[in-house]
């Protein structure tokens, strides 16, 4: 962790509230599994919450987000209402798109949240659409793309990075690398050096850093995003972690050593960045201050989706694509 004598209490303060919130808003996601509102699957990023909030700090609400399936913490680091997350999982009214998206496909426009989603490394080429469309309309923008690390192992890996180091795109790529695709060890399945080595191979400057130190990873998001606002074009970032949960919410993860989840939990990012609090003098009330206010938050958003209405049916004809002509002459 960063040593303590550089600092800065009040941003470590804001990250420690944002994780906080994160995994309060995981947990009560889980509770919806487990009373059977939540329909379908929920893949929770608890003990991952540092990534979200180290690199979500460094973009504005106009800079763009791509996520993946695990991406309940980047969206609500992007700046989304969680009450409205929440409805959007429980399928309700209300919901950031109206109940139809569920878990792995909220988007918010508004605070640029592009999209989550459910195809492994998809969002990846669709990260570099957005970022030529910023670049050609010359926006002082960039987009961020957010995905694990059994992504690099797929095909958009290689198209959106290639794509993105040929037309110099404004684009920060982030590996969050748990060190598992879905129930399995990445690394017996990951040939070369890894995330980094590869985005080195197309010419894009790759920084690796512990992704359960907060800090670390909102120094490195500092100087990648202001690399790539100057002009200075793709960048990447590896961030190494590890998801205290199974893949999804009814995985017992049984495939992981008991001692190697013991271990990891030991080094998860929320109680590393309250005890550097701790020892700069912020008091345990007031970090408990902190995990009260955002389990407060969560339980009142669970709980205002749970009483929501349910979409009209008349809602299902809405946001469908209509334009063009059907006609069999058409093709």
């Amino acid at each position: 962790m960063t040593p303590g004598s550089n600092l800065d209490q009040d941003r470590l303060r804001r990250h420690h509230r944002l994780m906080w919130r994160i995994r309060a808003f995981e947990e009560q996601a889980l509770k919806g599994l487990d009373d059977k509102l939540v329909l379908g699957a929920i893949h929770p990023s608890i003990g991952q919450e540092a990534v979200a909030s180290g690199v979500t700090a460094h973009l504005t609400r106009q800079d763009i987000l791509l996520s993946t399936h695990r991406g309940h913490g980047h969206t609500l680091g992007k700046g989304a209402d969680s009450a409205a997350m929440m409805r959007e999982l429980l399928g309700r009214e209300g919901g950031n798109c109206g109940g139809k998206g569920g878990s792995m496909h909220i988007a918010d426009f508004s605070v640029g949240m592009l999209g989550a989603n459910g195809v492994v490394a998809a969002n990846i080429v669709i990260a570099a659409g957005a970022a030529h469309a910023i670049k050609l309309k010359r926006e002082p923008h960039l987009v961020c793309c957010l995905f694990g690390d059994g992504a690099i192992n797929r095909g958009p890996f290689l198209e959106g990075l290639n794509w993105a180091a040929v037309f110099h795109l404004p684009v920060l790529f982030v590996c969050e690398d748990n060190g598992y695709a879905a129930t399995t060890r990445t690394k017996t399945m990951t040939a070369g050096g890894g995330a980094s080595a590869r985005a080195r191979s197309f010419g894009i400057p790759a920084v690796e850093v512990d992704g359960n130190d907060v800090l670390a990873v909102d120094a490195a998001a500092a100087d990648l995003t202001q690399a790539i606002r100057a002009g200075g074009g793709p960048r990447f970032l590896h961030a190494r972690t590890y998801r205290l949960t199974g893949h999804t919410g009814s995985d017992p993860a049984a495939y992981r050593p008991a001692d190697e989840v013991a271990a990891r939990r030991r080094e998860e990012p929320i109680g590393r960045a309250a005890e550097l609090l701790r020892d700069a003098g912020v008091t345990p009330d007031a970090l408990q201050g902190d995990q009260s206010e955002a389990v407060a938050e969560m339980l009142a958003a669970y709980r205002a989706a749970v009483d929501a209405p349910f979409p009209s049916a008349a809602q299902a004809f809405t946001d469908v694509q209509d334009a063009g002509d059907p006609r069999m002459e058409a093709f």
